[in-house]
């Protein structure tokens, strides 16, 4: 089973585990040469105290009674090494190329004042015994067990410390780098041209300022473009009602005739395009109305009484006791072309209210429905279902897109989705503040 290394998918993990890796090895290398310059420095010390100390150690036992000799023995014992007043253990001559460092300095202390030889071990290889005699021909053995200099107790602390502190600066340093570019990629996300441009910060580092000024600037080049050719539709769209009144005008006067009734009809849907032309071209700028709180009952309620009014059979079901900060004219249209849909198609229409994470009102209808795959083209404009909703209806396929137009601009989102039992469920989902 072989173990497979993932880079990690964010930019803030991967900065964070290069400078970790970087900052822990670059710390790690220079613990290790700190370290072995201390090592250095204490063997070259014990040696040359070593080196002092067995000369002295072994001119005194060699000076005194025979009998007062295992007192001192524990006076001159060391951490690293002790004497014995006998021949020592059984062992293996020391290797010519292998001699310690601390064999050559007792060597040199010793000197040739008494012959000396040495045995190792071989479950130790750096334990060694050297063998001499008194010069009352009495064995002594110097046990010498070298050993590694022992750390500090608070050294272990201070790399904890350490390691805690890069890991805090590297989260900082990260933080720092990864948030101009979160709020960039926040601002692209929520980009609506529908909407007033959100400028961002252009304070700060000149590769932060420089990316908010080229994202502010092409915010500015958007809204221009659109603003433009909304304008320029508008303009079409509204110079066209002219000529199309004349012609209406002028077909008062023809004779009554299957041409004309059909002449009259096509200016009628004409004029109705070009209406519904000029509400789309508005709709782009619906976020220009002023807010205004309102009662979102009664509002629906006068809604639908309207519809009753003139005999249509819709029908509002839940209450929601809110009352919302909205554009209510854009509001209404909104809902005015959902529920004119249903009842093209369905003859009747239901508006059903609910509360969860923010409001959501849904139009029911039990008609034809929408093909799973067209039911976000027809959001677009002048996108018309061919089987069901099309010209014939009436439909220019405007109002889904001006529907959905005017739901971004209050700050919400409209969705279809076709009912259990067949029908359509347009939901329109506002913030509920």
């Amino acid at each position: 089973m072989s173990l497979k290394l993932h880079w990690p998918r964010t930019l803030a993990s991967r900065l964070s585990l290069i400078f970790l890796v970087g900052l822990i090895l670059a710390q790690a290398l220079s613990f290790g040469a700190q370290y072995y310059e201390r090592f250095q420095s204490a063997r070259s010390t014990m040696l040359s105290n070593m080196q002092n100390d067995v000369s002295t150690s072994v001119a005194i036992l060699d000076r005194l009674p025979a009998q007062e000799r295992p007192a001192w023995l524990p006076r001159l014992a060391r951490t690293n090494y002790d004497y014995r007043l006998n021949d020592g253990d059984p062992g293996a001559p020391l290797d010519a190329e292998e001699v310690p460092v601390a064999a050559t300095s007792i060597s040199s202390a010793i000197g040739g004042a008494h012959p000396l030889s040495f045995s190792r071990f071989s479950a130790e290889k750096k334990h060694f015994q050297a063998h001499l005699r008194l010069s009352d021909g009495s064995p002594l053995t110097i046990d010498v067990r070298p050993a590694m200099p022992p750390l500090s107790p608070w050294l272990p602390g201070v790399l904890l410390g350490q390691l805690a502190l890069l890991i805090a600066c590297t989260w900082l340093a990260v933080r720092i780098a990864i948030r101009p570019l979160a709020r960039l990629a926040n601002a692209v996300e929520s980009l609506d041209p529908n909407a007033h441009p959100v400028m961002l910060d252009e304070h700060g580092p000149t590769e932060v300022a420089y990316a908010a000024r080229a994202f502010n600037a092409m915010q500015a080049r958007i809204a221009a473009y659109l603003k433009e050719r909304m304008q320029l539709l508008a303009a079409i769209s509204h110079d066209l009602q002219t000529p199309i009144t004349r012609m209406k005008l002028r077909a008062e006067f023809m004779d009554d005739s299957v041409e004309k009734d059909k002449l009259w009809n096509d200016l009628g849907e004409m004029e109705h395009l070009v209406r519904e032309g000029v509400a789309y071209a508005r709709s782009i700028h619906g976020s220009t109305e002023e807010s205004r709180r309102t009662d979102l009952d009664s509002f629906l309620d006068s809604l639908v009484f309207d519809y009753q009014d003139m005999g249509k059979d819709v029908q509002l079901s839940g209450k929601s006791a809110a009352v919302i900060d909205t554009r209510p004219q854009a509001l209404r249209r909104v809902l005015v072309n959902l529920t004119d849909n249903a009842l093209k198609f369905a003859g009747a229409a239901q508006l059903q209210v609910d509360i969860d994470d923010g409001l959501c009102i849904k139009i029911l209808d039990r008609g034809p429905g929408i093909a799973e795959a067209e039911l976000q083209q027809v959001m677009q404009p002048f996108y018309r279902v061919e089987n069901s909703r099309n010209r014939s209806t009436g439909g220019t396929g405007l109002g889904l897109a001006i529907a959905q137009q005017l739901a971004m601009a209050l700050g919400g989102s409209l969705t279809l989705s076709n009912r259990e039992g067949g029908g359509l469920c347009a939901e329109l989902k506002l913030p509920l503040r």
